[in-house]
């Protein structure tokens, strides 16, 4: 007799008539599905140019969680889900099943496939898992705005060695890889608008090369000194001469003028300007916009800075105190990669983002040489400890695992500073989306530093920065979210050399009847991992790694070092609990 695994493999087999499949109704876990259980329908039929394609394997995400908080009303769906419901899951993997007349000769039977989520369509987001339906499903076609989105085709092939959990986790290690893959803009915007804002001590500042190679093709100059005026006016920009009070009350009406409230490409402060006008023009960055900052004078108190648009619009900040404006382009590390030999800071390590950025950082070749990962729940820094210290140990890292709770505030500052050697750390990565915690992460960069604000925090979350570390000390902010079809690519390559372990990052696995349970456990953030759903095993209940001995032993024997997810592992249980149907196939 065949063994089953192969014939799952070849999709040997004939397809179900019948599937079940996770729908979101509303806001709230008692939304998702009906009676706390998956919803019996018809698998859907593909047309000519689309795929029918089962779903093999997905990772629960805290990014399901934003979306059972928000339901319809999440930036991504932005739709009445009562009538049109969501099916979430974007940490996936997928294989085909049946091919459309017109795709025939471009995709096969049996062919697997990730899925990068961030899908866009004539500019517009239709991202997988959200606008399109996701892959906590069993089967689903893949239309049109998938296999021919604005970037081509966002299915990308997984090699046949390759497990499903490490294939499945690609999405989420992307993203991760994609946090210091940034290369900001390093120069003005060529055929954008840039705002120019003068203040007290511009007069010393000179254009050097700002716009000798990109140029602007609108510059609209506030409050400028006349020698920078004049030599703006040499550019061959269109130049828009304003003059603005000394609070920037006209900063609203600038925008809108200017750029129909849009934002500014670019915006220059040339010179000491009024903290609130400061604090105002920071926020009026186009997406991917750059702020550059040039002045040798700190404001009189930290600025409310918008976070949450770092985090999801590409804003840069950059400077230097002076006399030459085109200093501050190209004066920062890019890409945003960790210091080779130098210092990080992971706060809220401890969750399955954050593990998975402490072993990036263990692993990688050239990587830090002190890695300090703290993180307040107890179990969370255990597991950080029996994972990676040895890790760490054997690539001649310094570890080190801290409970902020453990200490007094001044202690554990004092620690800090200690394992820093006072100076602060090349590089401070946010993974909690709390302002606090943000505000005490941009604290801690030393000179030349770099904050990643990784964790996704909401547009509009403010918090008090110091902004002249930027101009005065070299510092940069970044942030990002999702990534690149480019850096999928990249992340399952690293897998499929064995270069990242991206199944490590299992915590815990589960069968299509236990996404709810598994979706209460990543609310609560009381698993440290990640939890991977195997959709056509139905009756598995959700189980910890630590717990297979007793649940499935010729499951957990396969396990590396008795912990770590394997294709061994992952192949014994689909031997053990799948049950491929031998029912008519669908006409």
């Amino acid at each position: 007799m065949t063994d089953i695994l192969h014939r799952y493999k070849a999709v040997d087999y004939p397809t179900p008539a019948r599937e079940r499949s996770w729908f979101l109704y509303g806001v709230g876990l008692e939304s998702l599905g009906q009676d706390g259980r998956p919803v019996e329908h018809a698998v859907p039929t593909p047309g000519p140019d689309e795929l029918l394609v089962r779903c093999d394997a997905n990772g629960l995400c805290f990014s399901d969680i934003k979306i059972i908080l928000q339901g319809g009303d999440h930036v991504r769906i932005k739709r009445d889900i009562a009538a049109d419901p969501v099916i979430m899951g974007h940490e996936s993997v997928v294989t085909v099943v049946r091919v459309g007349e017109r795709l025939a000769g471009q995709f096969a039977v049996g062919q697997r496939f990730v899925v990068q989520a961030d899908v866009y369509v004539n500019g517009v987001t239709r991202a997988y898992g959200y606008a399109l339906p996701g892959a906590l499903t069993q089967y689903e076609v893949m239309t049109q705005e998938i296999l021919n989105g604005d970037d081509g085709c966002y299915l990308i092939p997984v090699a046949e060695q390759t497990a499903y959990a490490e294939a499945a986790l690609t999405e989420p290690w992307a993203c991760v890889v994609h946090s210091y893959v940034l290369r900001y803009r390093q120069h003005v915007k060529g055929g954008g608008v840039c705002l120019m804002v003068g203040g007290a001590g511009a007069e010393r500042l000179v254009l050097g090369d700002t716009f000798a190679e990109h140029r602007p093709a609108t510059i609209v100059a506030a409050n400028l000194s006349a020698e920078l005026l004049a030599a703006v006016q040499t550019t061959g920009a269109a130049v828009t001469e304003v003059r603005c009070d000394g609070q920037c009350g006209g900063v609203e009406a600038l925008a809108e003028a200017h750029t129909g409230g849009q934002g500014f490409d670019d915006i220059i402060i040339c010179g000491t300007i009024g903290d609130d006008c400061l604090e105002k023009l920071a926020a009026k960055l186009a997406r991917g916009g750059v702020l550059n900052i040039v002045c040798d004078q700190a404001p009189a108190r930290p600025l409310s800075i918008d976070v949450g648009r770092i985090h999801y619009e590409d804003w840069y900040y950059c400077g230097n105190p002076g006399p030459e404006i085109s200093a501050s382009y190209g004066s920062h590390r890019v890409p945003t990669e960790l210091k080779p030999g130098g210092s990080v800071w992971f706060l809220g390590a401890g969750g399955p983002m954050g593990q998975m950025h402490v072993q990036r950082a263990c692993e990688m070749k050239d990587g830090p040489a002190l890695i300090v990962a703290t993180d307040i729940n107890p179990d969370r820094l255990r597991e950080l400890r029996e994972r990676f210290l040895p890790v760490a140990d054997a690539n001649g890292r310094t570890l080190a695992v801290m409970n902020p709770n453990d200490f007094t505030p001044e202690a554990f500052e004092m620690e800090l500073c200690e394992l820093s050697s006072g100076c602060g750390f090349d590089d401070v990565v946010a993974l909690v989306p709390v302002p606090a915690l943000v505000e005490q992460a941009a604290l801690r960069c030393g000179y030349g530093g770099l904050l990643n604000i990784f964790a996704g925090v909401a547009r509009g979350t403010r918090v008090a920065m110091k902004l002249e570390d930027i101009y005065l000390r070299n510092v940069r902010w970044v942030g990002s979210s999702g990534s690149t079809i480019a850096d999928m690519r990249e992340t399952l390559r690293l897998a499929e050399t064995g270069e990242l372990l991206t199944a490590n990052a299992v915590a815990a696995i589960g069968g299509l009847n236990a996404v709810l349970d598994g979706l209460e456990l990543v609310q609560a953030q009381a698993i440290p991992g990640k939890i991977v759903i195997y959709q056509q095993i139905e009756d598995l209940p959700l189980t910890r790694l630590s717990d297979l001995a007793a649940a499935l032993p010729t499951v957990a024997a396969q396990l590396r070092d008795g912990k770590y997810w394997t294709k061994d592992a992952e192949e014994e249980l689909l031997r053990l609990k799948l049950r491929l149907p031998e029912a008519a196939a669908v006409p």
